[in-house]
């Protein structure tokens, strides 16, 4: 396939061509390859797809500067890395408190030093045993709440956090260590019932916006702060290679540098100066790698040389460790030098990237910190039992369940000198380290008051409001677009997301999932019907249908459908190879839905929910306009802010939102999302009314087998 450019008038840019041939037949298409920057004479090789799958569709019209977004292989990854870069520390050790520490870790116990070591859930660790056993951490997984009440009040949450540490502070030891509490923080606090809920990693992802992320992160950190807990196992900064994975949601793009601006914001944001009360440690993870694994399964094998870990992976952690982040969690995956035609194992027995490269070369002094059970899955190991991890660098050992046989196995091995006392010395000096740096031992991290009005404070709400404006993408606006639409309008809207809050979360949203449970989870929330209604109280009017069966089109001025994936995470949301990733085979009640409205004469706008971009041209050739709308929260009308005109009548705000990934134009596309329908950086504004011809839709309902 050759690029070619035809010639490039004043104020438009050029236009694109493809040719193809084909059997010695030579075929010229206006590509749908939009946002990526190329030079002229270029010449790319692209999959071979099959004929009658070639992506004819084209836009037409003015076609703003906002539309061509970055390369796919920027700047950074231009030249092959020598070494992992030398970064600058900016929290320096203090002379006088690496004393104290060394004093203190002196005149412990093995045991003591172990319990440290050791992070339990709260579903199976109380207070007392906290005190018994010296532990050093707790941490609330997906789905563990105070008493085990979903809907637990802040105070429930503030009342465990202080039996916590008041046990932790009244031990046998010789200096009192405070216990510290982790939680999956991910998209605002959202473990806790009333939290304002940003949207998820990949919407602001699509923003583009690094100081809006910093405030989240600020937000976030107040929640956290509110309910007693000192620490938030975020951002994650996976630099995510395929579609597929069910954590996909969670990587902010697959543009490095763009991820390590992220990075950057949220850590400084997030940690403040370490000891204000409204600061919360962070933990960036998952070291390392964990975005690029084999067809994007869940805790697989990344097949990367060790210069892409450097240049595509790593830069996220770069920049977390810029802005002084003090814990780093380890990832599930495993690393194969492609390069070097070697495996490396699983990353938490990986001793070269997590002591060599993390705490030597990049010079990190803080926390590392295990995932959930995840020592069993390193070889020789069980989750109970891993000397291997913790001599390969890991400081704290998230065992949430059995937590007690870890300690008297590791004890064992310490005595046995399978683990030498130094590794152990070390390990429990940076956990001092990260609790001093945090004023740990010199306040209670308990609030002075209730601050349960953090959770939806005004601030939070009208933030993560403004993050779902900035985050929705649009990806086609025909001239037959309605939007903006008027407030007096008469709207049908169909969907079977478009009464559910659920349905705008996602995974990590009150427990692992997301989807155990219901909109009275979230009393607070807007779903999309709740949103139009508001917008239209003065003079509009909504019907809704979820099926759209039986209902006649006529007489509304347009049609909002909304298609919805259901709430995942990791794992249960992994859309495993044979599989496709068209939505409509996953979701056929969404193709179905729309089927009914379209083509009746009213135009139709599509909105999407979605944890990844998918394959969805069939449902773009039934709307007139199409909107990526991500994971976007709590706050659904910042989708209606951009839907409809403000209450004078004018436009309110417009679409500012990019691809932060490439857009498959194929249902199976490759790891790389070969070929691409929409480029990263891809985003229209309402200015833009294009005509975007009809897409290939390919049928395929199997992936072929590949050769592993």
């Amino acid at each position: 396939m050759r690029l070619s450019f035809g010639p490039r008038p004043k104020r438009i840019r050029p236009k694109l061509l493809l040719t193809f041939r084909r059997d010695g037949v030579e075929s010229r298409f206006a590509p749908v390859f939009f946002g990526e920057r190329t030079k002229h004479k270029m010449t790319k090789k692209v999959s071979p797809v099959k004929h009658g799958q070639l992506l004819r569709a084209f836009f037409m019209g003015s076609i703003g500067a906002g539309l061509l977004g970055g390369s796919a292989l920027s700047a950074l990854q231009a030249k092959p890395a020598a070494d992992w870069p030398v970064l600058a520390q900016p929290v320096a050790k203090d002379a006088a408190m690496e004393a104290r520490i060394a004093g203190i870790v002196a005149g412990m116990t093995l045991r003591q030093k172990i319990g440290q070591m050791t992070q339990a859930d709260i579903r199976s660790v109380t207070p007392d045993q906290v005190r018994e056993h010296y532990l050093g951490s707790i941490l609330n997984g997906g789905g563990a709440w105070p008493g085990g009440k979903k809907q637990a009040a802040v105070a429930d949450w503030v009342a465990l956090a202080d039996a916590h540490y008041k046990a932790s502070m009244a031990t046998d030891m010789q200096v009192k260590i405070p216990v510290i509490w982790g939680t999956d923080a991910v998209h605002g606090h959202n473990n806790v019932f009333k939290t304002t809920l940003f949207p998820h990693n990949i919407g602001l992802g699509a923003a583009h916006d690094p100081k809006l992320v910093g405030r989240i992160a600020h937000l976030t950190a107040k929640q956290v702060r509110a309910t007693g807990i000192t620490w938030a196992f975020a951002p994650t900064v996976a630099v995510v290679q395929n579609p597929r994975w069910g954590r996909t949601y969670e990587s902010y793009s697959s543009d490095p540098r763009l991820v390590r601006q992220y990075a950057v914001e949220f850590v400084k944001a997030m940690q403040g100066n370490l000891t204000g009360p409204d600061t919360t440690i962070a933990s960036v993870k998952h070291f390392l790698g964990d975005g690029g694994t084999y067809l994007g399964k869940d805790q697989g094998e990344t097949r990367a040389t060790r210069d892409q870990l450097i240049r595509t992976h790593a830069p996220g952690y770069f920049g977390a460790l810029e802005g002084g982040v003090q814990t780093v969690m380890i990832s599930y995956s495993s690393w194969t030098d492609t390069g070097a035609g070697k495996p490396h194992g699983k990353m938490h027995g990986n001793r070269e990237l997590i002591t060599d490269v993390l705490k030597g070369k990049l010079g990190f002094d803080g926390i590392v910190v295990s995932d959930w059970n995840a020592i069993e899955q390193v070889a020789g190991c069980t989750r109970t039992h891993c000397p291997q991890a913790i001599n390969a660098g890991i400081d704290m050992i998230m065992v949430p369940d059995d937590w007690k046989q870890f300690i008297e196995e590791t004890i064992a091995d310490v005595e046995k000198g399978v683990i030498p006392m130094s590794r152990i010395d070390d390990a429990v000096t940076r956990i001092l380290r990260v609790k001093m740096r945090t004023g740990l031992f010199d306040r209670s991290p308990i609030p002075a008051a209730s601050a349960e009005a953090d959770m939806a404070s005004a601030a939070a709400r009208m933030t993560a409001r403004e993050a779902v404006s900035k985050s929705l993408v649009l990806l086609k606006n025909n001239a037959r677009s309605p939007l903006p639409l008027q407030r007096n309008a008469k709207i049908l809207l169909v969907g079977k997301g478009a009464d559910k809050v659920t349905a705008q979360l996602g995974g990590w949203s009150l427990t692992w999932q997301g989807d155990e449970t219901d909109d009275s989870d979230y009393p607070l929330a807007d779903d999309m019907l709740s949103a139009i209604r508001k917008t239209l109280a003065d003079g509009g009017r909504v019907d809704f249908s979820a099926d759209a069966i039986g209902v006649d089109v006529k007489g509304y001025d347009a049609v909002i459908v909304v298609h919805a994936e259901r709430p995942y995470a990791e794992m249960k949301g992994d859309v495993l190879y044979p599989a496709t990733l068209r939505h409509s085979e996953r979701y056929p009640e969404d193709y179905a839905a729309l089927e009914r409205v379209s083509g009746k004469g009213v135009p139709v706008v599509s909105v999407l929910f979605s944890g990844r971009p998918v394959y969805a041209n069939d449902l773009i050739n039934m709307s007139d306009v199409f909107i990526a709308a991500w994971l976007p929260g709590t706050e659904g009308q910042g989708i209606t802010d951009l839907l409809f005109r403000d209450a004078h009548g004018r436009k309110a705000r417009d679409f500012q939102g990019r691809l932060p990934f490439d857009w498959p134009g194929a249902s199976c596309p490759e790891s790389a999302i070969k070929p691409v329908l929409f480029r990263r950086g891809f985003g229209l504004r309402l200015t833009n009314k294009s005509k975007l011809a009809r897409l290939p839709e390919d049928g395929v309902e199997t992936c072929p087998a590949l050769a592993d």
